[in-house]
């Protein structure tokens, strides 16, 4: 089946589109408008490789070797090595969705016009995102600096008939895979390797995956953090929004606004507004909309940067407006890695106060009457006592891979390369840690359920309610314990789908 194509102009190119492309395998093009400056470019790239002067990247050797001049008639032979001696990749393959997102990023650089590509190179990324040619990438090697060099080269070899490609469901040798959609090797021009293999697309897919998805555990941990003030019997006081205004935050604001909305006309609350010996809820309750929507405020600033680097022009050399090829350093993902550390960040911190819920959930010395863990029946069954535990370890591990790797370098290529962002693996971690938080949350999920139901005949709040049937389809009430291994994972695939969150039927935040 051919995917749909989306249209983008380059250097204008939203987070709404890159998502939709991530999450439906849309495949994409660029708009006809930015085809001439790319033909502009690739002009002054062909003088310049016909001409006598050197110009790195084009007539030179690359790194290091730049000093060695390339003879005309070995240009060809130049790019190709260069990728060849490049795809030096190790580790699993990215995911498919990942590894298209990344080549929809390629083809966004270079169609503006900077690079020095002809429009072929770009016409050939195109034809493999819409026909289904997916390179197959090994996820570890680079270094974030110098551009992705090692996945970004393997990403190329495709395009040459090199290393493999996945195709119908199945991985082969990318020629079999371009031959069977129809497409045709390419021979590679002055500089194009180079333009492909410079750059920060793989690190900035890896990080815009990290944000989407945490960003739709932040809707989610807003949506269950609320279910769970209901199921202890937590005050709504600190959602008052006067006192968020008066810190003046955005992200505490609208994670309050939100709260509220979430948990209005729940019986529940109503049922202990008097006659509560309880003065105040602990932080894990009453602190949420500052944790939580500091947490937002965070993801919605590297959003920001993200946005701009997906717009951005990475390689090096570059074609300037007035025709000169300028030797830069965009190709340094010091801002992604920047970026990846401050969702790290968030993701971290909304798994710790989220875990925090979670244990006071399952104690009854901290519960207000609910039995321990959860259980109808304690001492004969366990309850939730050791989902609690697989949460304090996901939030554990969380802490650990939330460590900041911008702050690490390491001298490459013989010094050329003297300090580098680590901003791929920075970025790649995201993944794993999505992962874990949407199991604390959907475990949270699970806990906050079960104690709401043992609130009847009190009610919760109609939004509440609707998250609460919509778990309820896929994770059933926990009374006798049973294998919960399946519900732990079916709760996460809840959390992770945006299910439970968009269940609750209210206006959400927005990236």
């Amino acid at each position: 089946m051919t995917p749909d194509i989306e249209t983008l102009i380059p250097g204008a190119v939203t987070l709404a589109q890159l998502e939709r492309i991530y999450r439906s395998g849309a495949a994409a093009r660029l708009d006809e408008s930015a085809r001439p400056g790319v033909e502009r470019a690739a002009s002054r790239i062909a003088a310049a490789a016909a001409g006598s002067a050197a110009v790195y990247g084009v007539n030179t050797g690359f790194g290091k070797l730049a000093s060695i001049k390339i003879a005309a008639q070995d240009t060809e032979t130049l790019q190709k090595n260069l990728i060849l001696s490049h795809c030096c990749g190790v580790g699993e393959p990215m995911p498919r969705n990942v590894a298209r997102l990344m080549m929809v990023l390629k083809l966004l650089s270079l169609g503006r016009g900077a690079s020095g590509v002809r429009w072929e190179v770009i016409a050939l990324l195109q034809d493999m995102l819409a026909r289904g040619v997916t390179p197959v990438i090994p996820a570890q090697g680079s270094v974030g600096a110098s551009g992705d060099l090692a996945p970004l080269a393997h990403m190329t070899a495709a395009m040459l008939g090199a290393g493999q490609a996945e195709y119908g469901g199945q991985v082969k040798p990318a020629a079999e895979a371009l031959a069977e959609a129809g497409l045709s090797p390419i021979t590679l021009g002055a500089k194009e390797g180079l333009a492909l293999i410079n750059g920060t697309q793989f690190s900035t897919s890896y990080a815009l995956v990290g944000l989407f998805d945490g960003w739709r555990n932040a809707r989610a941990a807003l949506v269950i953090s609320a279910l769970s003030t209901d199921a202890i019997m937590g005050s709504t006081a600190p959602l008052h929004p006067d006192i968020h205004a008066l810190r003046g935050h955005a992200g505490q604001i609208e994670a309050a606004a939100v709260m509220r909305a979430l948990l209005d006309g729940s019986v529940i609350r109503e049922s202990h507004r008097e006659g509560d010996t309880r003065v105040q809820d602990p932080y894990c309750i009453r602190c949420q909309p500052q944790v939580t929507g500091a947490a937002m405020d965070v993801l919605r600033q590297a959003a920001r940067t993200l946005e701009i680097e997906a717009n951005a022009a990475t390689d090096n050399p570059l074609v300037l407006a007035d025709g000169q090829i300028v030797s830069g350093g965009n190709f340094h993902a010091e801002p992604v890695g920047f970026a990846a550390d401050m969702i790290a960040l968030a993701l971290s911190e909304i798994g710790a106060i989220a875990q925090r819920r979670v244990a006071l959930m399952v104690d009854p010395g901290l519960s207000f009457d609910l039995p321990p863990f959860l259980t109808p029946n304690p001492g004969l069954n366990s309850g939730l006592m050791i989902a609690e535990v697989t949460t304090a370890a996901l939030m554990s591990e969380n802490k650990h891979l939330a460590h900041p790797t911008v702050t690490d370098s390491t001298p490459t290529s013989a010094n050329q390369e003297d300090h580098v962002s680590m901003a791929a693996h920075g970025a790649r971690r995201l993944s794993r840690m999505n992962t874990n938080l949407s199991a604390i949350l959907g475990v949270e999920a699970m806990c906050a359920a079960q104690g709401v139901e043992f609130r009847a005949p009190l009610t919760t709040s109609a939004p509440l309610a609707r998250v609460l049937a919509r778990l309820r389809q896929d994770v059933a009430t926990l009374g006798e314990d049973r294998y919960l291994a399946p519900d732990l994972e079916a709760a996460a695939a809840l959390v992770a789908a945006d299910a439970l969150a968009t269940s609750a039927d209210i206006p959400l935040p927005c990236l």
